[in-house]
């Protein structure tokens, strides 16, 4: 079946569909990670977006129930150069096809992706659709260009979850899969805000020796802290970090307890503690961003996906900063000891990696006043 990608600014790409027929909507973006694209389907953080891959040759590992990083898919659509249809990996349970159609995704493969990722990088990240079922690129261009884009717009709202509840699931080893975490009324609780939390965020929390609880996006700091909890952790997520209540809510935590954010975690923090936040032209998306840490001077491979940054001058004398992107200088992380907070852009839990950055959850349990186990 034939598909086609357009572009907001008139560029149309014309190749083969190999994921749902429909079509899907969204800022397109590029990711330059080699492996993981099951981890990038299953992030909460593509909410509104269609992602073309880098890597040349994508489906091969296939698709399994292990690898999901949240409940379902919430990215818009999928781009690759050439589709893999037959998995040759012993942990396959589908084929990456088969996977997308009962996701209701819709995927396009056969473009010239370098072509695509050029124009992006040029241009920055715009508005696009890909469709199976209308193939005209005049009218596909001109609903490219209808689209909301990102800006101003609340997409925690479509992937936090429902209700409150419990996660006690470990990290993966080969021999024994997921290790179940004991019940220990000794371990540090963490109150973990679901902005479109990755579940190897919570196993990674669970791993370092804490309890966790998982609270929707828009609890109330007091509800929060009725929990009586150690730490409260700000997770992931899509769309504007300015929009809706999450900043007011944070700034009310602050000082109550120890607080780490990760990724729209970080960026909510920033402006919780009065900084503000700006849209990157094409944003970081893949796993081969180098940071250093301004702590210790090391420099480590990080896993990266945003599209806003936080303003570093927004924020002298309110926080500082401790990790700084090497590529263009973009704000990583950010601090304020004593606040007892700290935060990352980038993602120390990536599975299948890099994982250089694992010793920020060590350092989240030395503020909280445990030890990692």
């Amino acid at each position: 079946m034939k598909a086609a990608l357009a572009l907001a600014d008139g560029t149309v790409f014309e190749g083969e569909s190999f994921g749902a027929e429909g079509e899907a909507v969204g800022e397109v973006v590029f990711n330059t990670a080699m492996t993981g694209y099951q981890e990038i389907l299953t992030d909460p953080s593509y909410r509104g977006q269609l992602v073309a891959m880098t890597y040349p040759e994508i489906g091969n590992v296939g698709v399994n129930r292990d690898d999901m990083e949240s409940r379902r898919s919430f990215l818009q659509g999928f781009i690759v150069k050439e589709y893999w249809e037959q998995p040759s990996n012993w942990r396959a349970q589908q084929s990456l096809r088969e996977y997308l159609v009962a996701n209701g995704i819709p995927a396009i493969q056969g473009i010239d992706t370098r072509a695509l990722v050029r124009r992006l990088r040029e241009h920055g990240a715009q508005e696009a659709v890909l469709s199976t079922v209308d193939l005209d690129p005049k009218r596909l261009v001109e609903k490219a260009k209808a689209s909301p884009g990102l800006i101003g717009r609340d997409l925690v709202k479509e992937v936090t979850c429902a209700q409150a509840y419990d996660w006690n699931e470990g990290t993966w080893s080969l021999d024994g899969g997921y290790q179940t975490a004991q019940a220990a009324d000794r371990r540090p609780l963490v109150v973990a805000y679901d902005y479109g939390i990755k579940h190897n965020i919570l196993r990674n929390l669970v791993r370092s020796g804490c309890r966790v609880r998982v609270v929707p996006a828009t609890t109330p700091a007091a509800d929060a802290l009725a929990l009586k909890p150690d730490g409260v952790f700000l997770s992931n997520g899509p769309g504007d970090p300015d929009v809706g209540s999450y900043a007011g809510i944070v700034r009310e935590l602050i000082g109550a307890r120890p607080i780490f954010g990760i990724c729209l975690g970080h960026q909510i923090l920033g402006l919780a503690l009065g900084g503000r936040t700006y849209k990157l032209k094409f944003g970081h998306h893949g796993g081969n961003q180098p940071v250093m840490d301004l702590t210790t001077r090391k420099v480590e491979i990080t896993s990266q996906n945003h599209g806003f940054a936080v303003d570093v001058e927004s924020l002298k004398g309110r926080a500082q900063l401790t990790h700084v992107n090497l590529n263009d200088q973009t704000v990583e992380g950010l601090a304020a000891p004593d606040a007892r907070l700290f935060s990352v852009q980038y993602h120390p839990e990536a599975s299948p990696g890099p994982h250089d950055a694992n010793y920020l959850f060590a350092r989240f349990m030395e503020m909280m006043g445990g030890r990692e186990r």
